[in-house]
């Protein structure tokens, strides 16, 4: 049995997995921030490179992680995601495993890649979706898109796959915000699809173990304060 300061673990140990065996530490990390242009042609809204800020913002994450033992990097396949994990993995003589379900949700995935949002939808409904988002926060809201429940079932069940290949080691999964919200709003319970908001490149921390989860930090972005200046952006 582990001990946590010379003592078996206490009930508040075992309730929340502080100071316990067997315990999956998984690392729910955004991607970097990406170079794309929110009012072009759907087409290139699904899987645009980093930008220059959010390769900065991967190189400082990398390096904050590069001192902490990670067992395994798991990366969805969108640029933006294997990016930024590539720039953990180097320092860790590790490759990402991609994984297709931890790519983001499909929004618009219906609308022809050549058009844009408001010249399919037109202005009105487009204005009406966007307010409904605001205030429902669920992606079934937007037409043409991919369904909120198939999103949370693969973006849940990637995250819990990649826990069950690594039993009491540490895990880095490289995604995006909507996976982590959904992943994260399952433990907590949440009627929200998005109920927080991950910076780029934050580091979220759940603790898996004696079949629970259990939430233990949320949206860390300290690696992105340096002397230069802060590196933050949503």
């Amino acid at each position: 049995m582990s001990e946590t300061r010379g003592r078996p673990p206490s009930v508040f140990d075992r309730a929340f997995l502080t100071g316990v065996e067997g315990v999956t530490e998984v690392l729910l990390i955004r991607h970097g921030q990406q170079d794309v242009d929110v009012n072009g042609a759907v087409g290139q809204l699904f899987d645009p490179p980093l930008s220059e800020r959010g390769r900065q913002q991967a190189h400082l994450l990398g390096l904050a992680l590069s001192t902490t033992h990670v067992d395994a990097v798991y990366a969805s396949p969108l640029e933006r995601a294997f990016e930024t994990a590539r720039a953990v993995t180097k320092h860790h003589d590790l490759e990402p495993a991609v994984v297709a379900d931890l790519r983001e949700v499909e929004v618009f995935r219906d609308v022809p890649p050549d058009e844009t949002v408001e010249q399919h939808f037109g202005k009105e409904l487009l204005a009406g979706v966007r307010h409904r988002m605001l205030t429902e926060r669920v992606w079934d809201v937007y037409p043409e898109s991919e369904p909120s429940a198939e999103f949370r079932k693969r973006a849940i069940n990637a995250v819990e796959a990649a826990i069950a290949a690594h039993a009491g080691e540490r895990i880095a999964i490289v995604c995006h915000g909507g996976v982590i919200n959904a992943y994260v709003g399952h433990l907590v319970g949440s009627p929200y699809d998005m109920f927080f908001r991950p910076g780029h490149t934050s580091v979220n921390i759940v603790a898996a173990g004696g079949g629970r989860r259990v939430l233990q930090s949320l949206n860390d972005m300290h690696h992105l304060h340096t002397a230069e200046g802060h590196f933050h952006s949503y």
